[in-house]
């Protein structure tokens, strides 16, 4: 069985395959994922946000973060939570997305 930090690892490397359709960047990348928390049976739960309150791709979101974690194995119930605190802004982003973006 995988362990706890693997399911972990693997979890975050299948967040940076989910682009946000508007802006075609992976949501780890622009700031969008604030939490994975995984727990002792490695049930995983994600707090993100979307980029502006009425953005209606949050369910699309949940969706493909489904979708790319469904085959790892050992992974537990899998879990997310939108949160529109504290706001996104672009300093959450990564250099690579600022980069990507235009934000210098």
């Amino acid at each position: 069985m995988a362990t706890k930090e693997e399911v972990l690892e693997q979890v975050e490397a299948a967040l940076k395959t989910v682009n946000d359709p508007e802006l075609g960047i992976d949501i780890w990348n622009l700031g969008l994922v604030y939490d994975v928390q995984i727990d002792e049976d490695n049930n995983v739960n994600i707090e993100y946000t979307l980029t502006t309150m009425g953005c209606p791709i949050g369910p699309m979101i949940e969706d493909e973060v489904k979708a790319v974690t469904n085959d790892i194995e050992g992974l537990g119930t899998l879990s997310m939570e939108m949160v529109m605190y504290p706001p996104w802004t672009p300093e959450k982003m990564s250099p690579l997305a600022r980069s990507a973006l235009g934000f210098v």
